[in-house]
């Protein structure tokens, strides 16, 4: 223990955790946040600091809860690849998706109405290459609420699961996951799971309910640790206050409502039901909002936004009873139905590929563009040195839900929702060898009323199909949502492809995403306090069977992959030749590489084992490209007649340029079939002329002869 000068002790805790020791050490550093720890393990170090306002904002009518993780490039002993910018600027999207990662298990554990601010900083300050910081940001997040005396009903721990040769691994360092076929970040209470993040090569569902429940089992003595640490440390609860809705108001709204809701609210025609509420909404305001200035009258009236938000509670709780009552939905469907659905291919006349999927109320416009592999992404982080060829972009622009509000640079929800697209569609991707372009996937969401990411994850396998990628299989995906009855724990509902509505009032948004073979990703969001095993068993039983439906009608309108890429899409054109005869291509300072690029228009990457690949959408242009590399890398054939160019001329013939970069002397006796007497008589610098090879002497020189090629 060690005292510091204003009477703090730094303190340390330690437990055994997926066989090896991990640390929780506080009261070293950030004196002044009201929790402060270092997570250790291995050598990877994470500093998580929590800060909890001690007065509500009531006028708020969310949590305003913060959680940020700041990539260090010092952690790894790096300093930025730019040449431009050395600082840490903008958190890259693995620092944003693992903000997201921290955020969703904790943020449910706060009570219903709690709005006190509350800030998590996760700063990783050390990486050794081989244990992630995601998941001890987590850890760390937890422990550092946990100090702060908020009514956190944590703690939370955080787990990684992959699965190689067959077996489970909990917690694999990055070298264990070279080849692991799932890789799946989940996260839970001593008894819950709180959130799922998953890619994987399709895997079943059972054996994904293994990795919950070995994530479950094996993250124990970290919450256990947890717990030592607050009792330890004395950590005294906070007072607070909890916001809601005026239950005396909501009940009056309840009571004027009586007999305008049930089928009222229950429409087949999603539109149509926002009309309804619409309606409703208004009336429920003039009887209990505000009044204008000029105006009053001898009713009791409420804030605008009280009434609004009492309102949405008796929506969303007659939504609930609706469901575990009378099994019935908000537009009418069965618990396992999923709306209808409709779609089309080639949309966009210029785009390589292009696919609208329509599954109710949701649109996702899916656009594919195909380009050299040069074109990859460079991946510059803390933890990453790489590129990627597959890029998954997902926007969600106001007019989506209705709203009319300025347009921001992409968020973190945008962000999140590309990156899952992107996990689902990576494992059936063709191998770089077999398709080598980078591919670029832009899904715009055109209208939004529930599980929009995974409208793009078919709309994106569907414009992916009709670029002419040969995928390895289609991939379709499916929201799950769920209701639990609060009166009864062991009653719920699981309800496929949920709408937004369902979100809203219900209790999870599980979204999976798979071929006929398996899952190929995962995501789940709760807004209570765990979901039990049994209820994940359930809910992936039951979406494996939506997905098969989505993916039935998915094929109806696309049934295979298009034979032909797009007219506008840049072919290929291999070239293979010896690595030495690189430098010959490329030319001293790139000179020979830019004039076959500048007069043929085609792009060219060269990679070091010699494998070249010609990028044009002119065969022609790129038939000449491929013949102009294949003349430079060629060998010179005694024998064969060559068209040359005179580089210079000597009393005694010329020599001339007979292949790129090759030279050889046409002897005087050798420029006609009679005597020449002065060569210049007969050609110049700079003539095109045929000659024949004769002769490569023991000292690599070529002869050759116009005569000869004349004379054949």
């Amino acid at each position: 223990m060690i005292i510091h000068p204003f009477g703090g002790k730094t303190q340390t805790f330690e437990t055994e955790f997926a066989g090896k020791k991990l640390t929780i050490e506080t009261g070293k550093l950030a004196f002044l946040a009201d929790g402060a720890v270092t997570v250790r393990y291995g050598d990877t170090v994470v500093l998580a600091t929590a800060v909890v306002a001690r007065e509500p904002k009531p006028d708020q009518d969310f949590f305003p809860l913060l959680i940020d993780y700041e990539e260090r490039m010092y952690a790894a002993g790096k300093i930025s690849g730019s040449r431009f910018i050395k600082r840490e600027g903008r958190p890259s999207e693995k620092a944003i998706l693992t903000a997201r990662l921290i955020d969703r298990p904790i943020r449910p554990l706060f009570p219903k109405g709690y709005r006190n601010d509350v800030q998590v900083v996760v700063t990783t300050l050390s990486v050794d290459g081989e244990h992630e910081p995601d998941v001890l940001g987590m850890i760390a997040a937890s422990s550092a609420l946990m100090l702060t005396g908020a009514p956190f009903q944590g703690p939370v721990a955080g787990m990684r699961i992959g699965e190689k040769d067959g077996e489970l691994v909990a917690y694999p360092t990055v070298s264990e996951q070279e080849g692991s076929k799932l890789n799946l970040t989940i996260a839970g209470t001593a008894d819950a799971i709180m959130m799922v993040e998953a890619g994987a090569q399709e895997i079943s569902e059972e054996t994904m309910v293994d990795a919950f429940e070995l994530a479950l089992k094996t993250w124990q003595p970290v919450i256990e640790l947890q717990q030592e640490m607050a009792k330890a440390l004395n950590v005294k609860p906070q007072e607070f206050d909890l916001f809601r809705a005026d239950e005396d108001l909501a009940e009056k709204i309840s009571d004027f409502l009586e007999g305008k809701l049930g089928a009222d609210v229950r429409h087949s025609d999603g539109l149509k039901r926002e009309d309804v509420l619409a309606e409703l909404r208004k009336l429920v305001i003039d009887e209990f909002g505000p009044l204008p200035a000029e105006m009053e009258d001898d009713k009791e009236r409420f804030p605008l936004g009280v009434v609004k938000t009492a309102f949405t509670s008796v929506i969303d709780a007659e939504i609930r009873r609706a469901i575990l009552e009378d099994a019935e939905r908000p537009d009418k469907r069965k618990t396992t139905e999923v709306r209808p659905i409709s779609g089309d291919t080639s949309v966009l006349p210029r785009a390589h590929g292009s696919a609208i999927f329509t599954r109710g109320t949701t649109q996702a416009l899916s656009v594919a563009t195909l380009a050299p592999i040069s074109y990859a992404q460079l991946i510059d982080t803390m933890e990453e040195d790489t590129t990627k060829r597959y890029m998954h972009h997902y926007n969600f622009p106001p007019y989506s839900t209705g709203e009319a509000r300025p347009l921001r640079s992409t968020g973190r929800r945008e962000i999140g929702h590309g990156a899952l697209a992107e996990r689902a569609l990576e494992p059936m991707l063709p191998a770089v060898e077999e398709f080598p372009y980078a591919m670029r996937v832009v899904s715009e969401i055109l209208s939004s009323n529930g599980s929009t990411s995974m409208a793009s994850v078919c709309g994106s396998t569907l414009s992916l199909m009709d670029a002419g990628v040969p995928l390895t299989r289609p991939v379709a995906g499916i929201a799950m949502g769920l209701m639990i009855d609060k009166s009864k724990s062991d009653t719920y509902v699981i309800l496929s492809d949920i709408q937004g509505a369902e979100d809203f009032a219900g209790d999870m948004d599980f979204k999976v995403a798979g071929t006929s073979e398996g899952i190929t990703a995962l995501q789940m969001d709760i807004k209570v306090t765990g979901i039990t095993l049994e209820i994940m068993r359930a809910a992936l039983a039951q979406a494996r069977e939506g997905r098969e439906h989505i993916m039935g009608k998915m094929l109806e309108i696309l049934p295979e992959v298009r034979p032909e890429l797009s007219e506008f899409a840049p072919r290929i054109t291999k070239v293979v030749i010896n690595p030495d005869k690189i430098k010959e291509v490329i030319g001293k300072g790139g000179e020979t590489i830019q004039k076959i690029t500048g007069e043929t228009g085609a792009q060219i990457d060269i990679e070091d084992d010699g494998l070249i690949m010609i990028y044009s959408d002119d065969v022609k242009a790129a038939e000449r490209a491929k013949n102009w590399i294949e003349s430079i890398v060629a060998e010179p054939e005694v024998g064969k007649i060559y068209d040359a160019t005179v580089v210079k001329i000597m009393d005694f013939g010329a020599f001339v340029e007979f292949m790129p970069g090759r030279e050889g002397l046409v002897h005087v006796s050798q420029l006609a079939d009679h005597r020449v007497e002065d060569v210049s008589d007969e050609i110049s610098e700079g003539d095109s002329i045929r000659v024949k090879l004769v002769e490569k002497d023991d000292r690599g020189r070529y002869n050759l002869s116009k005569k000869a090629a004349q004379q054949e």
